[in-house]
């Protein structure tokens, strides 16, 4: 993808966003790794004042904040970055205050297999990590280390971030997360849900590998 491809997406993935419940106004931020540099939606614009001009392109492994562009990025720029120095195989991160994962975020609680479709995030939970102010580094190393071997997570007090290999993707996890943020919790309050075991979600991992939305559609 090239850098007009690059603003269009996130342009498009933020409205995205914004018209499935999932952020609202300037809540929330989008990434997209194209090359050496990440681009990220800027600091303080709502979803639908966003042009493509004003995302910040950062590079990928610069911690000094350095970007281009007419505004600044997110304040959340940092766990932006370093997901992508620390995980190759990440194109696009979606970070959202939808109202089912923030809840149960402000909980502290992880989502466990109550659905086969949390195979998707690539194990039997999608973890909460721990709080930390937003825009810290204490943060964003929170983040990767609660995304090492996930592509979804909560964070305590906060929200919920999901990545993928592009943004139909990360915009594909970020509707399933809360999904299932409002299935566990709904599940809860009528009883108590009943758990798949590891070894079934280890199982539909490996068949999930080429499930969800395709870059070639």
């Amino acid at each position: 993808m090239d850098e007009a491809g690059a603003r269009a997406g996130i342009v498009a993935g933020a409205l995205e966003l914004e018209r499935l419940g999932l952020n609202h106004g300037s809540a929330g931020n989008l990434s997209l790794r194209t090359g050496e540099f990440a681009f990220v939606t800027p600091s303080g614009v709502p979803a639908r004042e966003l042009v493509p001009e004003q995302i910040a392109r950062m590079r990928i492994g610069d911690a000094g904040g350095a970007f281009g562009g007419p505004l600044p990025p997110s304040s959340e720029w940092r766990f932006h970055l370093d997901l992508y120095a620390a995980r190759g195989d990440v194109g696009a991160v979606v970070h959202m205050h939808s109202t089912y994962a923030t809840t149960l975020a402000t909980l502290r609680r992880a989502i466990p297999a109550v659905h086969y479709m949390i195979a998707a995030f690539g194990g039997p939970t999608v973890p909460c990590v721990g709080y930390a102010s937003y825009g810290t580094p204490e943060l964003s190393a929170l983040v990767v280390e609660g995304l090492k071997d996930r592509d979804g997570a909560l964070l305590a007090n906060h929200g919920a971030i999901v990545t993928g290999s592009d943004m139909r993707k990360a915009l594909w996890r970020a509707v399933e997360l809360e999904a299932l943020a409002q299935v566990y919790y709904l599940g809860a309050l009528a009883g108590e849900p009943v758990v798949l075991p590891d070894d079934e979600i280890w199982r539909t991992v490996e068949r999930f590998k080429n499930y969800g939305p395709r870059s070639d559609a």
